[in-house]
């Protein structure tokens, strides 16, 4: 019986999340990473509150990023290495749907643990209270659109062995806009300052991601696949 196009994405987003909750040690080490990262700042260079407030949106957005992309290597890796990436190739549903349940999956184990610790961390770093919605917004609106750019690579280095300095090298360059509108957000609610354009610019980004970018990882692992 053929399967839907709308019950072989759920399926797929249930089984990455179902293995997601099973390896412990992938799961936790993105939040573990983002709350270290934040935590040795204050420790490293200066316990002031005002100067953690100047601080606080630009390390948050970097640990944010990072944590990501740690768990970027990840993302494809397993069906690759055991056969169920080429039975994705071969289904009747768009390879594209299924990319995209993986990379919802991906956000919900790693972006959504940050958007949860984000607020907490913001407090250890004396950020102003006013900020803090738009922190959260940004943050919302950004890490889908960092899974979806860093999926882009992990899709293009999967079937490389060792390949997460590569994946670094080619997705980095892509978060950049992400940083500097999330970061910006961040800054300028802190100074009381409308930050309405860089949330709007960073929702535009995401609509474009979620339209263009799974079709660039299918192609990306078709090259992956045929290499």
């Amino acid at each position: 019986m053929l399967v839907s196009p709308g019950a072989a994405v759920w399926v797929t987003l249930c089984r990455d999340l179902r293995l997601g909750f099973r390896r412990q040690a992938e799961l936790i080490n993105p939040p573990l990473f983002f709350l270290i990262v934040v935590t040795l700042f204050p420790l490293g260079i200066s316990p002031d509150p005002d100067f953690l407030a100047k601080l606080a949106p630009g390390v948050i957005w970097i640990a944010a990023l990072l944590a990501t992309l740690l768990a970027m290597d990840s993302l494809f890796r397993g069906d690759y290495e055991d056969g169920a990436l080429d039975l994705l190739l071969v289904v009747p549903q768009p390879l594209f749907m299924h990319v995209l349940a993986k990379v919802c999956a991906h956000w919900l184990l790693t972006g959504l643990p940050l958007l949860i610790l984000a607020p907490m961390l913001a407090l250890m770093l004396s950020l102003p209270s006013q900020a803090y919605m738009t922190l959260i917004a940004s943050l919302a609106l950004g890490t889908p659109l960092l899974s979806l750019l860093g999926a882009i690579g992990a899709a293009l280095t999967v079937g490389i062995r060792r390949g997460g300095m590569l994946l670094s090298l080619l997705i980095l360059p892509l978060y950049i806009p992400v940083l500097l509108l999330g970061t910006g957000a961040v800054v300028a609610a802190s100074e009381g300052l409308p930050a309405d354009g860089q949330l709007l610019w960073l929702a535009v980004l995401l609509t474009l991601g979620l339209t263009l970018a799974p079709f660039a990882i299918a192609a990306g692992l078709r090259i992956t696949a045929s290499g």
